[in-house]
């Protein structure tokens, strides 16, 4: 009746991406966390910290769209 695919969504490499993506998230947001100025009005609080959360959502991103050079077009 219906073909039965067992296929995940992404590759490895896309999940690989994805979790570094979540990583530079949770960096940024520490980053911003340890700013010693008051309400964080520091450098780590707007400048250092909100980039890299800015780089985790860029490269979370990129995994989404991110596709093997060497995957076939069938796939």
């Amino acid at each position: 009746m219906t073909e039965n695919n067992n296929k995940l969504a992404f590759s490895k490499e896309n999940y690989f991406i994805m979790l570094l993506g979540i990583a530079l998230i949770i960096i940024g947001y520490l980053v911003m966390s340890m700013d010693t100025h008051e309400f964080g009005f520091g450098f780590l609080g707007l400048t250092l910290g909100p980039v890299i959360v800015f780089l985790g959502f860029l490269t979370e991103f990129v995994a989404i769209f991110y596709r093997s050079k060497n995957k076939s077009a069938k796939d």
